[in-house]
């Protein structure tokens, strides 16, 4: 770890287990080789294989070039032997383990008696060779995971170990994990962010690339949440502490990581069982190929039929299936929170890959969730800023979000505006006396009760309209209204593309809903819905055909996760919009959307899509390539030297495979 990460014990547990099983093979596969590289540098990895290829081309010098007369028996055995134990006494030692455990079929085993009977047949050449490259193998598939592990480790360097708090006015540098909420950190230009907090300076702006994956700019302004891994790029600023340490957001996504790991895709399991299976099978049938033939061939001879059974089994090895697989899923959860998407399991990958319906809510989905004001109608008999004064002066005796919204527009709050009997009437808005005249500030059955007449066109508004009366006659309206994202077009044009149906499901009134949805071409619309509606609905759809093998359809819903988790937990894949500002949101759904982006709602099937071909292409050849070289060893066509291609070239092929995930761009350059 970098000296910059204050790496806690329960941290390094989450490295270890979101390494979990892809490390190595798992014990559920019947594999437990532990494939971590620790502290070694390239050339201790290979020490051991170089000392082995050394001795063995000075054998093979001995044997085919120089043919001494005393180079047999027993200092041709010596100096094979001296080649295989390097490579070889780690594969056997990994084999009595597992045997120990109970785990008689592991691939140690498989290459362990495969060398060992080689070595009984006086193909001694032969057997360090297949070690030799077997144990190549297992070193490029160790270095492939370590570098799918640095992917956590980077994750965990985001944060310092000291940080600057202010106390007294005087500054002082102190451990982060020491800090407690409510204490004042100072965060200068350049450095990251330890902790959780709140922005108390007035404006900053944050790269936040670690948790979104954007390296655009975010400009944060005074009580903004400001989390752990952003980095301030401007000037100094404040910022008080909300969350500990072990608490911060970066600590939640790094468990959701840890979790991702253990939720198997079901390609995965299929293949863990696939091997308990396999593996047993093969070994009998290699002894077959030993014995059986002795009943029907009339020129038996027990070593060459020896021979094709080992060279039977090291083909028959899984490696490549049992590593390359997982690491493939592995890179598809890697490539998703480069770009900002945490999901929570392979399995949700896989699912991704065949939705055939995204269903999403309107607000703090598709829309920005922060309403603001559209358009302003002031009668002509009124001064527009004195009505906007007294509006904003009434709105801020309330906390509802269209006061935000009015204050937000007209600015601070005039202080020499007397408001005397102010009343919130519950359904209908504001009432007070200014100037000892009467102001209302409201929806148009506000005026109504009060007998003012107002223009039509007010009643007519799609938008939440506020409308104003001020000495009993009317005086104006503002209207207020949601912001459409920025990408939340291109995100639904891209979904299209992609094969997938759209439908919005709100509980805003209809007519509100209709107008989003036509602006973003979605064409199955829904308003006005309870959360049990929306189950309804959902129901509805799931149930429809699919085309893909006459199923019915598979579901994505797009929400916050916490108002809509009836549906979040009905749909196949529930994605959560927020994921930065909601700790409920990451535990209800199953994909989370950290920056808010419609446009990676199609970004993480696309994921999911390219993740499911790269396994699918890495199973078909693994299976190929094996069944073509079992059925030519079988045969006694195929020597050792295929055999170690099936077995270490393919599982190197799909394992380079398996990574070309984690360098590929998923961001739309449109």
């Amino acid at each position: 770890m970098s000296k910059n990460c204050c790496c806690t014990d329960e941290e390094e547990k989450i490295i270890t287990a979101s390494h979990g099983n892809h490390e190595g093979h798992s014990n559920e596969d019947g594999h437990d080789q532990s494939h971590d590289t620790g502290d070694k540098t390239t050339f201790q990895l290979f020490l051991p294989a170089i000392i082995a290829f050394v001795v063995l081309a000075i054998g093979l010098v001995l044997d085919h070039v120089i043919k001494p007369v005393w180079f047999t028996e027993i200092p041709r055995f010596i100096v094979y032997a001296i080649a295989y134990i390097p490579v070889g006494f780690p594969v056997l030692r990994e084999a009595f383990e597992s045997i120990k455990s109970g785990n008689w079929f592991s691939e140690f085993f498989l290459m362990g008696i495969a060398t060992i009977g080689a070595f009984a047949i006086g193909e001694y050449p032969e057997g360090v060779a297949v070690m030799l490259f077997y144990t190549i193998g297992e070193i490029f598939q160790a270095m492939a995971v370590q570098r799918a592990k640095g992917n956590i480790k980077a994750l965990l360097d985001q944060r310092p170990d000291e940080v600057t708090i202010i106390e007294n006015n005087q500054p002082s540098i102190v451990k982060a994990i020491s800090v407690g909420v409510e204490q004042i950190i100072q965060l200068k230009a350049g450095e990251k962010l330890a902790l959780d907090g709140v922005l108390l300076s007035d404006t900053a702006s944050f790269n936040t690339s670690a948790l979104t994956g954007e390296s655009k700019p975010d400009a944060k302004r005074q009580g903004d949440v400001v989390l752990a891994g952003m980095i301030n790029l401007q000037n100094v600023v404040q910022i008080r502490v909300t969350t500990a340490y072990q608490d911060s957001k970066l600590s939640k996504i790094l468990a959701l990581v840890q979790d991702a790991t253990r939720q198997k895709a079901p390609t995965e399991l299929f293949i863990s069982k696939f091997a308990k299976i396999y593996t047993p099978i093969v070994v009998a049938l290699a002894i077959a190929i030993t014995l059986v033939p002795y009943f029907f061939v009339a020129d038996y001879v027990f070593s060459n039929w020896l021979y094709r059974a080992l060279v039977f089994l090291v083909i028959s090895c899984p490696c490549a299936l049992v590593i390359s697989i997982p690491l493939g899923y592995f890179g598809g959860i890697g490539a998703g929170s480069r770009n900002g998407i945490l999901f929570k399991g392979s399995n949700f990958l896989d699912t991704l890959a065949t939705i055939d319906n995204v269903v999403m809510d309107k607000t703090g989905t598709m829309t920005e969730g922060v309403f603001k004001v559209q358009e302003v109608n002031i009668e002509p008999a009124f001064d527009p800023n004195m009505m906007l004064g007294y509006l904003n002066a009434i709105e801020s005796k309330s906390t509802h979000p269209i006061a935000t919204a009015v204050h937000e527009y007209v600015g601070q709050v005039d202080s020499t505006i007397a408001l005397d009997n102010v009343q919130e009437i519950a359904g209908y808005g504001l009432t007070a006396s200014i100037k000892g005249q009467s102001f209302l500030a409201g929806n148009a059955k506000l005026l109504d009760k009060f007998n003012i007449q107002y223009p039509s066109e007010v009643a007519q508004s799609i938008d939440t309209v506020i409308v104003m009366a001020y000495a009993g006659q009317y005086v104006g309206f503002l209207t207020i209204a949601d912001q459409i994202k920025a990408d939340a077009s291109h995100a639904v044009d891209t979904l299209k593309q992609l094969g997938v149906t759209t439908t919005m499901l709100s509980g805003d009134k209809t007519a509100v809903v209709k107008s989003v949805a036509d602006k973003l071409h979605i064409e199955r619309y829904f308003g006005d819905l309870l959360p049990e509606d929306k189950v309804t609905h959902l129901k509805t759809i799931k149930d429809q055909p699919s085309n893909k093998a006459n199923k019915k359809q598979t579901v994505a819903f797009v929400g916050d996760g916490v108002n809509d988790a009836p549906v979040v937990a009905l749909s196949d894949v529930g994605i959560a919009m927020g994921g930065l500002g909601s700790d409920a949101t990451i535990e209800t759904a199953d994909v989370v959307i950290q920056d808010d982006k419609p446009s990676k709602i199609p970004m993480a099937i696309n994921i999911g899509k390219q993740t499911r071909k790269i396994v699918w292409q890495n199973i078909t050849l693994a299976f190929v390539v094996k069944a073509i070289v079992l059925i030519l060893g079988a045969g006694g066509v195929a020597t050792m030297w295929e055999a170690v291609f099936a077995d270490v070239g393919v599982a190197l092929l799909a394992i380079i495979n398996a990574m070309r995930i984690q360098r590929m761009d998923f961001v739309d350059k449109r």
